[in-house]
C-alpha cells in the first residue's frame, strides 16, 4: 500500500512540475510579446525599414522645440525612397528657434520631393511655420491656423517679495545683464530691449508669411495681428490652399506632382522611450497600451502643459489667456 502511495505521489509531483514549467514559459512568452508590441508601436512603420516607394507621413504634434530626434527623422525621410511627404500637423506652436529649425529641415526635403501639410485641429504660430514649409497647405474647415506673432513671457514676483519682506540682491556687470530677473520691477530699458527682440522675430515671421504665401502688404496686414482663423476663413486669406484632409492632399500629389497612384502611406516616427517621455508621458503611453484611451489622453495633456511651462525664451505659440 505504501509503495502505491509513493508511486502516486511521484506521479503527482511530476505533473505538478510540468504544469509549473508550462505556466512559467507561458508567462515569459507573454512578457516578451508585450515588450515587442511596445517596441513596434514606438517604432511605427519605420521599424520595418521601408525602402520601397511610398508616401511618408510625418506627424508634428504638441509643442515644437526642434529637438534633435525630430530633425534626424526629417533628414532620414529626405534620404528615403519616399515619393512624397505628408506633414500632419496638430500643434499650437513652440519656440521660435525650434520652429525655425524644423522649417529649414522640411524645406530641404521640399527641394527633393513634394511636401503637403495637412492640418488637423490646429497649426498655429510655430505650427503654422511648419505648415508653410510645404508646397501646399490643406486644412479642415474648422481647423485653426495663423496666430502669426511672437511672445515673450516671464513671471514677476517683485510685489510678492515686498509683501513678505524678501529682497534679491545681485551684482551685475551692466544694468541689462540677466534682465528681466522676475525679482524686481522691469526697467524701461529692459522692456525696450525685450521689445526689440520680439519685433525682430515678428518681422522675420511676417517676411516668411509674405514670401511663402505670396501676400501683398495689405493682405499681410490682414492676417498678422496675432489672431487665429478657421480653415474656411483662411482659404480666401491665402493662409491655406484647400479645404480637406489627407485624401485631398494625396489627390493633389497624384494630379499635380506626378506621384504614382495608390502608393502606400507609411508613418515615420521617432523612438519614444519612457525615460524621454517623463513621468506623465510615460504613464500615458502605458495607459494607451492597456487600452485606457481616456486616461492616456488626460495624462498626455498634463505632460504637454508641463512641457509648456519649461519653454524658455521667445515662443511662437497660440494659447488662450485665462480670465482675470
Amino acid at each position: 500500500m505504501s509503495d502505491m502511495l509513493s508511486s502516486d505521489y511521484q506521479v503527482d509531483r511530476r505533473q505538478m512540475r510540468r504544469k509549473i514549467t508550462f505556466w512559467r514559459a507561458a508567462a515569459f512568452l507573454v512578457a516578451i510579446a508585450a515588450i515587442v508590441a511596445v517596441g513596434l508601436r514606438g517604432l511605427g512603420d519605420q521599424g520595418a525599414s521601408p525602402v520601397s516607394a511610398h508616401i511618408a507621413r510625418l506627424s508634428i504634434e504638441g509643442l515644437i522645440t526642434g529637438d534633435k530626434d525630430t530633425l534626424k527623422l526629417v533628414r532620414d525621410i529626405g534620404e528615403s525612397k519616399a515619393a512624397a511627404v505628408l506633414v500632419s500637423i496638430e500643434s499650437p506652436g513652440g519656440t521660435t528657434t525650434g520652429a525655425e529649425r524644423l522649417y529649414a529641415e522640411l524645406r530641404r526635403i521640399a527641394e527633393k520631393k513634394p511636401v503637403v501639410a495637412v492640418v488637423g485641429t490646429m497649426a498655429a504660430s510655430g505650427g503654422y511655420i511648419a505648415a508653410m514649409s510645404a508646397d501646399r497647405i490643406v486644412a479642415r474647415g474648422n481647423s485653426l491656423v495663423g496666430s502669426i506673432g511672437v511672445l515673450f513671457q516671464y513671471p514677476n514676483f517683485a510685489a510678492l517679495l515686498d509683501k513678505v519682506g524678501v529682497k534679491m540682491e545681485a551684482v551685475k556687470s551692466s544694468p541689462l545683464k540677466a534682465a528681466p530677473s522676475g525679482y524686481e520691477p522691469t526697467s524701461p530699458e529692459a522692456r525696450a530691449a525685450l521689445n526689440a527682440l520680439v519685433v525682430d522675430s515678428y518681422d522675420w515671421f511676417k517676411d516668411m508669411v509674405r514670401e511663402r504665401r505670396g501676400l501683398s502688404d495689405a493682405e499681410l496686414a490682414a492676417v498678422t495681428d496675432g489672431r487665429v482663423f478657421t480653415g474656411r476663413q483662411g482659404l480666401p486669406l491665402k493662409l491655406v490652399d484647400a479645404i480637406g484632409g489627407e485624401r485631398e492632399a494625396i489627390e493633389w500629389l497624384e494630379k499635380e506632382k506626378g506621384v504614382a497612384k495608390k502608393l502606400p502611406v507609411r508613418d515615420w516616427k521617432k523612438g519614444r522611450s519612457l525615460e524621454r517621455l517623463g513621468l506623465l508621458g510615460a504613464s500615458g503611453e502605458i495607459a494607451r497600451f492597456l487600452g485606457l484611451t481616456g486616461v492616456a489622453d488626460m495624462l498626455q495633456r498634463g505632460a504637454m502643459a508641463q512641457e509648456a511651462q519649461l519653454l524658455d525664451g521667445l515662443v511662437a505659440i497660440w494659447q488662450v489667456e485665462p480670465a482675470h
